[in-house]
């Protein structure tokens, strides 16, 4: 199952250095790559395959309700006070499964507590469900029980959810606004050629006066419209397609990133946004005590931008050769240099999980004031920009009714 731009999930079977055997769910890009991660968390793999969703986990109507990333972060709230008070995970799963109104959740918080009263650990229950329960929440579990703060990791958890889910709400509340005003101005554009265009354009045409250029363009763009509107339609679900299918390609993904980051004014916005959801996860693995390399891999898991991944994993590799963080980072012009700077002083100091921390929610705080600056500035520009082709198109149409005035005066 892919869970990002070439990251997939396999189930594994495997025995620890004392001879137990482990299963679970782990991140890699392919078979061998989850091999060699597992030879370095000390397992020696008997089976390794491609994990598959089952589909009853989901739902199986059609209509199943949706499990939404709120209701997973609400979920982990509860069951981190609950923990705390001293209640056993598998007690605390029932009573939260009874509580919930989302069948499909009930359904998989049911599954869970079955796995965890039969002796399988809550982390490797939790990573049979990769599409709600991603590697940083199973990794932050999984540390939570070998440390014993279960309660504290999953309140930690809750809470960077519920800020991701914040600022993604607030980046795509930014999008909005373009969108609906991109919106309005393709609808008033179709209603003038197909609806009011048509009606005037005989009267032109039977008085055989000369028409203006910006006139005649929009008459053809009107009878393409009209006339042949079923191609335009094929055109239009030939280029959602083309864009779907590109999309689940590399090479698609890579320019539609590499697009997206060259953008005036939402470049930087995404560039922070990616910058903060990919400190405050590691700064989260390191407080948790996750080795600094599977952070790592798990922050190319969460950038959700192809050259932010490669990048992370580019660190990866350097830092399993002796590298420091900082030292590889220096040259990726990804990365801001005080951002680099200060992952070199954490290093130094020993204190690079409390440092990253800061700086996620820095970050955070960046991409506060740009969505306002974005927002500010895209509406005067979107005004503008829907007044010149609405009022351009208005014109088109007036400039042969003044020069037919001018004849009949």
């Amino acid at each position: 199952m892919t869970i990002g731009s070439g990251i997939m999930q396999f189930e594994y079977l495997a025995r620890d250095l004392s001879g137990k055997m482990q299963s679970g769910v782990i991140s890699a890009d392919n078979t061998a790559e989850a091999a060699r991660k597992l030879r370095q968390d000390g397992l020696f793999t008997l089976t390794i395959n491609e994990a598959r969703v089952v589909a009853s986990t989901t739902g199986s109507s059609l209509f199943a309700r949706r499990i939404s990333r709120s209701d997973i972060v609400y979920l982990s709230s509860q069951l981190a006070v609950m923990v705390d008070a001293g209640i056993p995970v598998a007690s605390a799963l029932a009573g939260l499964a009874k509580q919930s109104e989302n069948p499909s959740l009930r359904t998989i918080l049911e599954k869970i507590q079955q796995d965890v009263e039969g002796g399988v650990d809550f982390s490797v229950a939790l990573a049979k469900y990769p599409r709600y329960f991603d590697g940083v929440y199973v990794n932050l579990v999984k540390a939570g029980e070998v440390s014993g703060l279960l309660g504290a990791l999953l309140e930690r958890i809750a809470t960077q959810m519920r800020s991701d889910l914040e600022q993604r709400q607030k980046v795509r509340g930014a999008l909005m606004y373009p969108g609906v005003m991109m919106a309005m101005c393709m609808a008033a554009c179709a209603f003038l050629l197909t609806f009011v265009l048509p009606k005037i354009s005989p009267m032109f045409v039977a008085r055989g006066i000369e028409l203006p250029t910006p006139t005649i363009v929009m008459m053809t763009a009107s009878h393409i419209l009209t006339h042949y509107w079923w191609a335009c339609l094929l055109g239009a679900v030939g280029l959602g397609s083309f864009w779907w299918y590109a999309r689940q390609k590399w090479w698609g993904k890579m320019a539609f990133d590499w697009v997206i980051l060259q953008l005036p004014v939402l470049g930087p916005l995404m560039r922070k946004s990616i910058l903060a959801r990919t400190t405050r996860t590691f700064a989260a693995m390191l407080n948790a005590g996750v080795p600094v390399l599977d952070g790592i891999q798990l922050c190319a898991a969460v950038s959700e931008n192809i050259f932010y991944e490669r990048a992370w994993k580019d660190l990866a590799d350097k830092v399993t050769t002796g590298c420091q963080i900082h030292e590889v980072l220096e040259s990726n012009p990804l990365f801001p240099k005080t951002l680099v700077q200060m992952i070199g002083s954490g290093e130094q100091t020993g204190k690079l999980g409390m440092v990253l921390g800061r700086v996620g929610n820095y970050y955070d705080s960046e991409v506060n004031i740009a969505i306002k600056s974005a927002t500010s500035l895209l509406e005067p520009i979107m005004v503008a920009g829907m007044g010149v082709i609405v009022g351009g198109l208005a014109l088109a149409m007036l400039l042969p009714i003044f020069k037919l005035s001018s004849h009949v005066g």
